[in-house]
């Protein structure tokens, strides 16, 4: 069975992107798409996905706020934060008591297969 991938981002280029990167991956599936992390919130409520990719800078609610609540919600949901501000933010975000499991740059998007696999392998 595949494991599934919510992945939210407000460029629906990049969630395009992203959906047809996984659609030729047959271990994972695209179980759901938002556009902020409101909406990633409520999603991952919805469907308990095996892995959750934020964009960190979305309206209504930034991707490390809503990787907060995902955490709290399901503790155990490997989280990535998808963004062109990886080597910026990585110090400031990532620590002890993060809910980011591995920030990855959008720079880099080329091996998020990768990274996906190194966290959720099947």
């Amino acid at each position: 069975m595949p494991k599934t991938i919510l992945v939210a981002d407000d460029k629906a280029a990049i969630r395009k992107a992203l959906c047809e990167m996984f659609e030729i991956e047959e271990d994972y599936d695209l179980c759901a798409e938002a556009t902020n992390g409101v909406e990633a919130i409520a999603l991952a409520k919805q469907w308990g996905p095996d892995l959750v990719i934020l964009d960190l800078s979305m309206p209504v609610m930034n991707g490390y706020d809503a990787a907060r609540e995902i955490k709290r919600i399901l503790p155990g949901t490997p989280i990535i934060l998808f963004t062109l501000y990886a080597d910026t933010v990585r110090k400031q975000l990532m620590g002890v008591n993060s809910p980011i499991d591995l920030i990855v740059s959008k720079s880099d998007s080329a091996n998020l297969i990768k990274h996906v696999r190194s966290l959720i392998p099947v």
